[in-house]
């Protein structure tokens, strides 16, 4: 993976823990949640008077895009109703990334390395372990851990129909300004229906959110579909997953967590992981 991509997509990791902590720390998940997709809105419209048009090709993908995005979100919010997201989450991150290969290499013509089938394995792996060494019930908790699965599976849809549509549309942020705003009308249109009042209050008490996790969300994954067409969609993904490093590392220091020897281990192991993607040739 050539270095401009490998450190872009960490930047990008960072940025996606970052509003990932900001919707955590929301007493309204579904206010937070609709800040976030909303909030993609002023820079995706900003960004198609700078960026190429793209293909018309491209428009069943950003239907079905906007598609696994709402049931990403939906799901990812039922998990935060159904149990500790912290405990179940990276369940879904670490999944991600082994559809993906599995998806892209059975079906998709995609030929990886040993040395990168093994250090998907290793990020997949040490996201995975998160759930293994915290003390609350992240696994036993059934419901919530299915749900985990499901946000998972729907991570996996929108990673590889973003990365083959942003090749079709020729244009990957084009692309992804004009998914982010199919995305939040749906959004929008949804929460109007099953939570009236929510896209209001977001209005009302949830601008510095809209503002700063908008922001730090839209340019995160458009690094990610504008990377999804330099390098396999597998890398790209298993190492945007190392968000959750950056998540870890963020609660200790910011959210002031306990940081125990069970999440040093989880971390080193993801770590290696991104390293063994970054050296393989």
């Amino acid at each position: 993976m050539p270095a401009t991509v490998f450190f872009a997509v960490l930047l990008a990791a960072a940025l996606h823990a970052s509003w990932n902590v900001l919707v955590k720390g929301g007493h309204d998940k579904f206010v937070s949640m609709s800040a976030i997709v909303i909030g993609h809105v002023p820079f995706a419209v900003l960004a198609l008077f700078f960026f190429p048009a793209l293909d018309i090709a491209c428009w069943p993908y950003l239907i079905a895009g906007a598609v696994a995005h709402f049931g990403y979100q939906s799901f990812l919010l039922m998990s935060y109703r159904l149990g500790d997201l912290t405990q179940v989450y990276p369940i879904a991150r670490g999944v991600a990334p082994l559809i993906v290969t599995g998806i892209s290499v059975a079906f998709l013509g995609v030929e990886l390395l040993s040395v990168q089938y093994a250090a998907i394995l290793l990020i997949a792996a040490g996201i995975i372990s998160v759930t293994l060494v915290r003390r609350a019930d992240g696994l036993r908790n059934a419901p919530a851990a299915i749900s985990a699965l499901i946000t998972g599976c729907f991570i996996a849809g929108y990673s590889l129909n973003d990365g083959w549509g942003a090749r079709v549309a020729g244009s990957p942020v084009t692309f992804y300004a004009w998914l982010s705003i199919i995305n939040a009308m749906v959004w929008a249109a949804a929460m109007a229906i099953v939570r009236p009042g929510v896209v209001r209050r977001m209005a009302a008490n949830a601008r510095m959110l809209t503002l700063v996790g908008g922001s730090a969300s839209f340019i995160a994954y458009a690094i990610v579909v504008w990377a999804f067409t330099q390098a396999p969609i597998p890398l790209v993904t298993a190492l945007r997953e190392t968000s959750m490093v950056f998540a870890l590392l963020l609660g200790v220091f910011v959210l002031k967590e306990r940081l125990d020897l069970g999440k040093v281990v989880s971390t080193v192991v993801t770590l290696t992981g991104a390293a063994l993607l970054r050296l393989a040739k």
